[in-house]
């Protein structure tokens, strides 16, 4: 039985699952309602019944007890004489049973049902009256049978001169519950139709509540279908502040922030386009000369090395683009494979670098340990960019160490409390530049005779940002451009 139900639980579900959310809201509000109405409907039928054979035993029991006083039903003579037809009650059967079974009634009437209980009755003689039902409903004889304690005196004997020849009886009566079964038989059938009705009612109610529920849920599924279909990423109209207009809400935020997203890849692709253009068009273009001077008869052996130079020069500022652009793409919110790392040691690491690229720079660094949960690769790269920047922009164009081995450049790095400086002692960063220096691709004019791709900075921005922390960029009275990069303390992030 218990694999039975589990079966038929499944089946149900799995058919319920099968229909729309439109079916189910109207078949939920159809189920609830019916069964209000089948709990209220047996509740009321219950009480009505109870109430009504209630009252039926209260009278009947009163009126036996009351007849049995009085002695006019317990003379035999007016019991065998007298019908119940006679008095227009044909509804209800008169009769008497003695303490030995044997029963009195009238001569052309039917007596009501007798057994043991009204034997019982008649033997006790007590103050207590006998109640039960004989037959069933719309089966033919209904009865209510009371019986209450009686005496009767026999036939041919003067009881009232000998008081003690009364014998123990007691007096039953059948009352036709027809009447009574009729009222319920109505009263169920009333019950049942307005039941029907009130679950007619309550699925178009429930259809009509689920049409203009669902509706700003359709016209939802319909713009996301529309946005699957065409890539139109247009908001949708939301008006009200239900469930269903936050949830058009959220999704008018998920359009916006797609379509920020699809902006910002345009834009990455565009950019890079332009920029990839620029090194390859010089690559190919040495690689025509160097082809047209073979059909020739070859360079001299130091314009050949310098064309080849400069192939290497271009395929190195290629490569770096490549990286670059790669690590823009990504574009995720957060970084994905954080780890407690040492941020001076991966400051160090980059000095080190960078110092063996720009031997002609001085570099003034001072750290503190500083424990940040994030990518270290991610954040060496970011630190990496910034110190190169910064080198590049320390050393004059076209400078080389002085005569007497000192430095051209001076780069200042400073690590406290998560807070990195990089100051470099070139020229700084012109007012109109300074709000611009972290998008992709944005060279300033003094910047463009550099190297570089515009990229740098960006992914500075990118790594801060992945890892909760800000970049700003100010220049120094007396020095030059100072990058600030702060971070979060690995202590106030949760991962």
């Amino acid at each position: 039985m218990v694999a039975t139900a589990a079966r038929t639980q499944d089946w149900w579900q799995e058919k319920v699952h099968t229909l729309s959310l439109h079916a189910r809201v109207t078949l939920l509000a159809a189920v609830a309602v019916g069964l209000a109405v089948a709990i209220v409907s047996i509740a009321a039928y219950m009480t009505v019944r109870q109430q009504m054979y209630q009252n039926l035993d209260d009278s009947l029991t009163n009126r036996v007890a009351q007849a049995a006083q009085k002695g006019v039903l317990t003379n035999l003579q007016n019991l065998r004489t007298v019908s119940s037809d006679a008095l227009g009650l044909s509804d209800i059967r008169v009769g008497m049973i003695g303490v030995d079974g044997e029963t009195f009634g009238a001569a052309n009437s039917p007596i009501p049902p007798m057994g043991p209980d009204e034997i019982a009755i008649a033997q006790a003689q007590g103050n207590e009256a006998s109640l039960r039902t004989v037959g069933v409903r719309n089966g033919g004889a209904h009865f209510r049978v009371v019986a209450v304690p009686a005496h009767y005196c026999p036939l041919g004997v003067n009881c009232q001169a000998n008081p003690e020849l009364y014998q123990p009886s007691a007096l039953v009566v059948a009352q036709s519950l027809a009447p009574i079964d009729r009222t319920l038989h109505n009263l169920g059938v009333v019950l049942w139709a307005f039941g029907l009705i009130g679950v007619i009612g309550a699925a178009l109610a429930g259809n009509a509540i689920a049409r203009s529920g669902l509706r700003p849920l359709a016209r939802l599924t319909g713009a996301a279908e529309h946005v699957a279909r065409t890539e139109d990423l247009k908001p949708i109209p939301v008006s009200g502040s239900d469930e269903i207009s936050r949830l058009a809400q959220a999704f008018n935020a998920m359009l916006a922030a797609l379509a920020r997203s699809q902006d910002r890849q345009r834009r990455l692709v565009g950019d890079a386009g332009h920029e990839l253009r620029t090194p390859l068009t010089s690559i190919r273009t040495n690689l025509d000369l160097l082809a047209q001077a073979d059909q020739r008869g070859g360079l001299r052996p130091e314009d050949r090395q310098q064309l080849l130079d400069d192939v290497r020069a271009q395929m190195d500022e290629l490569t770096t683009l490549i990286g670059d652009l790669t690590e823009l793409a990504r574009d995720t919110p957060q970084v994905r494979n954080a780890e407690l790392i040492e941020l001076s040691n991966v400051v160090e690491d980059a000095v080190i670098k960078v110092r063996r690229r720009a031997p002609g720079v001085e570099w003034d660094v001072q750290l503190t340990p500083f424990p940040v949960w994030g990518e270290e690769r991610l954040l060496g790269r970011a630190v990496t960019n910034l110190l190169d920047n910064a080198a590049k922009y320390s050393m004059p164009e076209e400078a080389t160490p002085h005569s007497d081995g000192q430095p051209s450049g001076l780069v200042t790095v400073r690590l406290l409390d998560g807070v990195l400086t990089v100051t470099d002692s070139g020229p700084g960063i012109a007012e109109s530049d300074l709000p611009h220096v972290f998008e992709r691709f944005y060279r300033s004019s003094e910047a463009r005779s550099r190297p570089g791709s515009g990229l740098g900075l960006a992914i500075v921005k990118h790594a801060a940002e992945q890892h909760g922390g800000m970049i700003y960029a100010r220049n120094v009275p007396g020095a030059g451009a100072q990058f600030t990069l702060w971070l979060p303390h690995a202590a106030t992030q949760t991962r």
